[in-house]
């Protein structure tokens, strides 16, 4: 029951910050400081999903406790058998409850609860790599819809023959870059393309980077480093769309980052969109160096900055996606392209909450 102690002493220690939490942000001067609130309200939220399971795993100790002492003591046969059965069923659910409580006491990425954006370029392949960009865009547009997020599109590129050359999109929800950031990374496809008379099957590739959305009082930018030009919008959207000076391109001068929106009719709508995504970017040139860190420890993570590494194989002639990373293959590629990434994404959590158990002192 070492191991019970030990956890128990750790989650009566966070319990005391718990308590101290739950008064400041009640405190009027803690509730104007904006900044701060946010961040004790998100460790409000995190400890007490630890609270909830102290409680459940206290209860089922002294529970366990209370049965052991019922066989020592007790004569009466029916109360000894029923003790017994309880100390069985619970002890098969101590095992379970603590690596719950492990996974809960391992610190969060403070990223993981951020809204996210995504950008998906086609990559080597020509034609059928911008092809297949669109077809990845499909397939998350998907997923966001069964996940019940938003999507906001911020820009995009097309392909000569269909497709994106390059899109880029927001997605706002709860942990959305907790779950979509296991998509970053090229993503193959082995296919006979539409444009190919010889009936060859071709690999293609598209990059997908997924950023976590940096909220206001993450970056804070001085409008004397903003450079704002606004054009025609080009695309779909009728002819009020590329007759008026509606997208806009930000130059941010001290880092050179350039960002373009034209996915609105209106200059203020594209204005907003595009500083939430240069401020994104500004802020992971600081993030990458921590991805970086983690990606050269974890299978499951890669950097954004590491173009190469290929994640995911959709191989069409055999109806076969593999994920690399965990060598983890299904054969219904078609359910995958419509959205039914959850199979991979669930084995892709599994995996990294081992390894980060493994690195843990837990």
């Amino acid at each position: 029951m070492a191991q019970g102690n030990s956890l128990i002493d750790k989650l009566d220690a966070l319990r005391a910050r718990f308590e101290e939490i739950s008064t400041l942000i009640t405190d009027p001067s803690v509730i104007t400081d904006q900044k701060r609130f946010v961040k004790l309200n998100k460790e409000y939220r995190d400890l007490e999903k630890l609270m909830e399971a102290r409680q459940v795993y206290k209860n089922a100790l002294d529970n366990i406790a209370s049965s052991r002492q019922i066989l020592k003591e007790e004569s009466d046969e029916e109360l000894r058998e029923m003790a017994k059965m309880e100390l069985e069923e619970l002890e098969d659910k101590i095992p379970g409850m603590e690596e719950d409580i492990k996974l809960l006491l391992l610190p969060a990425d403070p990223e993981d609860g951020k809204n996210a954006v995504v950008e998906i370029r086609a990559g080597t392949g020509g034609d059928e790599a911008s092809i297949f960009a669109g077809d990845l865009f499909r397939m998350y547009t998907k997923y966001i819809e069964r996940m019940g997020w938003k999507m906001e599109l911020t820009h995009f590129s097309e392909g000569t023959s269909g497709g994106y050359k390059e899109i880029v999109f927001k997605v706002n929800g709860n942990g959305v870059y907790g779950i979509m950031k296991y998509e970053s990374g090229v993503h193959r496809v082995q296919r006979v393309p539409q444009t190919e008379t010889q009936g060859r099957v071709h690999t293609s590739a598209a990059t997908v980077a997924v950023l976590p959305e940096a909220e206001e009082f993450d970056v804070v930018l001085k409008n004397e480093d903003i450079r704002k030009d606004t054009y025609c919008s080009s695309g779909p959207g009728g002819q009020s769309v590329n007759t008026t000076y509606s997208a806009i391109r930000l130059t941010h001068i001290p880092t050179g980052i350039v960002v373009t929106c034209q996915d609105q009719k209106s200059q203020l709508k594209n204005l907003d969109k595009a500083m939430v995504e240069l401020r994104t970017r500004i802020y992971n040139l600081e993030y990458q160096k921590y991805l970086d860190e983690i990606s050269s420890k974890r299978k499951t993570m890669v950097s954004t900055g590491d173009r190469s590494a290929k994640i995911r194989t959709y191989n069409y002639p055999q109806g076969r996606v593999t994920d690399h990373r965990v060598n983890f293959t299904l054969y219904n590629l078609s359910a995958v392209m419509d959205g039914e990434l959850q199979a991979v994404i669930d084995k892709l959590i599994i995996e990294e909450n081992a390894e980060r158990l493994r690195e843990s002192e837990l």
